[in-house]
């Protein structure tokens, strides 16, 4: 069935690439998501417009970065509705590839960032930052942007694109944005549409107990060991019951988001990942130099 946004969305990368010359050379503002978008994709998209001439976007779950017992199959996917709100805000081009089109038969090669495999985020899910890797490295090859756009939420994400950026001397600044929040702080994510009206309730825990591992290095005047602010995070998630796995909660560098035993007045990132209910929720802030 044909659709007012078929001029707009482009499926396969030959497709992409005769609508990209088309458009010229200007600089080119990239959002890549997975779609089921939310305001905190739909500010890299204005943040993105603002700063370049051309803005494209990507729509593409990526089943690489799924472990085995993950929520790949259930991931809310809305083509239409997304493709409302990205001609909304200026997109000029979607590239919403299928998985065939992505990774052929014969795909083999791996982007494998094995040092950060060893974070919290990486061990908590094997093979993720692999996937992950592969797929921006591919999207930034098909899109080849001067400016690509992601949001802070993701915080080894981050580090890791940024990683690979320079490592494989492509030609792109990656920007990063600061998280976005819900008004009682719950980090804006797709997955939030998997909570209960009771687990929506409790989830801003999450950001609370982030605040009160902040806190403890604040009252210290900026000197707080790892442990010290990880145990002031524990103590404000333990008084949820909903809270039931606390995956990690993680004090790291905010260069190269590797665990560090104490924080001084440079800072550092505090990241956890819990589950409330059955929904996996990651967050983190920065605070200090960065």
């Amino acid at each position: 069935m044909a659709s007012r946004f078929d001029s707009l969305i482009q499926r396969t990368i030959p497709a992409f690439r005769n609508k990209r010359m088309t458009l010229g050379t200007s600089s080119v503002g990239f959002v890549p998501t997975m779609g089921a978008l939310h305001e905190g994709h739909l500010s890299l998209v204005r943040e993105a417009r603002e700063k370049n001439d051309i803005v494209v976007s990507s729509i593409f779950v990526n089943p690489t970065q799924f472990g085995p017992s993950e929520d790949f199959d259930k991931y809310p996917q809305q083509l239409q509705e997304d493709a409302r709100m990205l001609e909304e805000l200026g997109v000029d081009i979607i590239f919403a590839p299928n998985k065939d089109e992505m990774y052929t038969d014969n795909h083999t090669t791996k982007v494998m960032p094995e040092i950060f495999e060893t974070t919290a985020e990486g061990k908590s899910r094997p093979g993720f930052f692999t996937g992950v890797s592969t797929v921006v490295t591919k999207l930034l090859n098909v899109v080849q942007p001067t400016n690509a756009y992601f949001g802070q939420k993701d915080a080894v994400q981050c580090c890791v694109i940024r990683r690979i950026v320079e490592d494989l001397n492509i030609p792109t600044n990656v920007v990063i944005m600061p998280t976005v929040r819900e008004s009682d702080g719950l980090a804006m994510s797709s997955r939030n549409a998997y909570l209960t009206p009771e687990e929506r309730m409790i989830a801003p825990v999450v950001f609370k107990s982030l605040l009160a591992g902040e806190q403890a290095w604040l009252d210290n005047d900026k000197q707080a060991s790892a442990d010290e602010i990880v145990a002031e995070v524990q103590k404000v998630l333990n008084q949820e019951p909903m809270v039931n796995e606390v995956q990690y909660v993680s004090v790291d560098s905010n260069i190269n988001m590797l665990p560090i035993d104490s924080v001084g007045p440079e800072g550092c990132c505090l990241s956890l990942a819990l589950k409330c209910g059955e929904v996996r929720l990651i967050d983190n802030i920065v605070f200090g130099a960065t």
